[in-house]
């Protein structure tokens, strides 16, 4: 029996018993047993590209964002699905990997375009991914997942069989683990009639999976050198072999191929784009993340650094630094001296707050500094007051915590001490990491990879990175007068 005959009696059947509803694919002009329609499946993909854009960072290159997106649309426009709208997103991350969500919604990692070599090969990925939205793949897995229980019942219903649903069950669990080998061969079909449809050469997607399946062989040689376990690959076209023959077929039917078909890779207009792209890890995003501390002080030349409580403010005064909050209900106060090396942090203490008790008196240590605190008790003239002491080399850190006007409902004294806990000493800054970018030059005579790799400096593994990324790995060299990628 025909799959789309199949489908049109499991339809009738299914539908009988529920509210789902048959409609022709797009792409494959078979129908499809779904659970969603076109409006669903594009709010879908809106609310997880919503949740998405919350968990991860997107490349802030305007410039190359609006080429990503006018090639993307432009092949979008030459796909079974032109009607809605497509939204293309550039991830800020080094692995390789492309995606796509429900309704549109593409995404291509940063680390993927310094693989590629060209527009076209640019467009075959883009056009991949278009393939699994206009055939509706993720539509199709969930309807798959949410209909397990659907077909199994009616299974048994119509055969009396149990085993038959156990089966579907199996059938059920095996389609929503990933798009599977048949999904992603339908999605180059689709892809390659639509690099075809938008004047590009096809074969770009051999190319592309080629690129992709060097680094695999590359992260293999990485693993097994380093005793590491190799781990798979998940990415755009990873269940394709380097050579497969059905690959191949599937794309030399796209616009049924002649030898006047389509040539177009514009490799200059790509050139142009990936110029000065940040290469690995973005250094810059990196420490933007980083929480900023409002309530931190940092003194860079006595080289220590401490939190204060939230919403108080600093003030550094000649005899003392002074932490307050607004209605000045309370103060920390921070005094810097010399100690004389033969007395502990305890005698010092006494000595200076010129008492010979202290209430919770004890020892602490914290980063590498010794330190003495405690509470002085209150007289008639002043109130009770946490000090605490910090010895670092020869210098002595002495805090003085003294409550002005109470506030019933605040613990000042664990205010106090949660400060001096968070009291360390604050190394001088290290120079900034640069992130790395990419670069292009022109080959000569004298050009070798090896050679190269030294002069650049990037780490471990130099030459098989610069071969990676520019088509040539594992021993290949440029050819006098082409345009090579370098990372600096």
């Amino acid at each position: 029996m025909r799959y789309s005959h199949f489908i049109t009696l499991l339809c009738v059947a299914v539908g009988a018993l529920t509210t789902t509803s048959c409609s022709i694919n797009p792409a494959t002009g078979s129908p499809d047993l779904v659970l969603m329609s076109q409006s669903s499946e594009i709010e879908m993909g809106k609310k997880m590209h919503q949740k998405l854009l919350k968990t991860v960072a997107i490349y802030p290159d305007e410039k190359l964002a609006a080429y990503i997106d006018s090639i993307g649309q432009k092949v979008a426009r030459n796909s079974d699905r032109p009607d809605i709208k497509y939204h293309f997103t550039i991830i800020d991350r080094a692995d390789i990997n492309a995606f796509a969500l429900p309704g549109g919604y593409i995404y291509i990692n940063r680390g993927l375009l310094a693989y590629l070599d060209s527009e076209a090969q640019l467009a075959a990925v883009l056009a991949h991914e278009i393939g699994h939205v206009t055939a509706r793949h993720v539509v199709r897995q969930d309807t798959a997942r949410k209909s397990a229980n659907i077909l199994s019942i009616f299974s048994v219903f119509a055969t009396g069989n149990a085993q038959i649903g156990d089966v579907t069950n199996l059938w059920s669990t095996a389609a929503v683990k990933g798009y599977g080998r048949e999904m992603e061969l339908e999605a180059d079909g689709f892809g390659a009639q639509y690099l075809f449809n938008s004047g590009y050469d096809p074969h770009a997607m051999v190319e592309t999976i080629s690129l992709l399946k060097d680094q695999e062989r590359f992260a293999r040689y990485r693993a097994k050198n380093e005793g590491k376990k190799s781990r798979s690959y998940h990415g755009v076209f990873s269940t394709h072999p380097r050579n497969d023959i059905r690959l191949k077929k599937v794309i030399a039917q796209a616009g049924k191929f002649s030898d006047q078909a389509s040539k177009t890779t514009n490799q200059q207009q790509y050139r142009e784009h990936i110029e000065g792209m940040i290469y690995g890890v973005n250094y810059q995003a990196a420490l933007a993340k980083v929480k900023i501390e409002k309530n931190r002080y940092s003194h860079k030349k006595l080289g220590f650094t401490l939190l204060y409580p939230e919403n108080w403010q600093a003030q550094n005064n000649r005899s003392a630094i002074t932490f307050s909050p607004e209605d000045k209900s309370a103060q920390l106060t921070l005094q810097v001296a010399r100690h004389q090396q033969n007395l502990s942090p305890s005698h010092y203490l006494r000595g200076m707050a010129q008492v010979t008790m202290l209430r919770r008196s004890e020892d602490f240590s914290q980063y590498g500094l010794i330190g003495h605190t405690g509470i002085v008790a209150a007289t008639k003239d002043k109130s009770a007051q946490r000090i605490a002491v910090l010895f670092q080399g020869a210098r002595a850190y002495l805090f003085t915590g003294t409550v002005l006007s109470a506030d019933k409902e605040t613990d000042y004294d664990a205010l106090f001490l949660k400060s001096i806990h968070t009291f360390k000493p604050q190394r001088t800054k290290t120079r900034k990491i640069k992130s790395k970018t990419i670069h292009y030059v022109m080959a000569n005579e004298r050009t070798r990879i090896d050679a190269l790799a030294k002069q650049l400096k990037i780490g471990a593994y130099a030459a098989q990175q610069i071969r990676l990324i520019n088509g040539l790995y594992p021993r290949g060299e440029p050819k006098p007068g082409q345009w090579i990628k370098i990372v600096k």
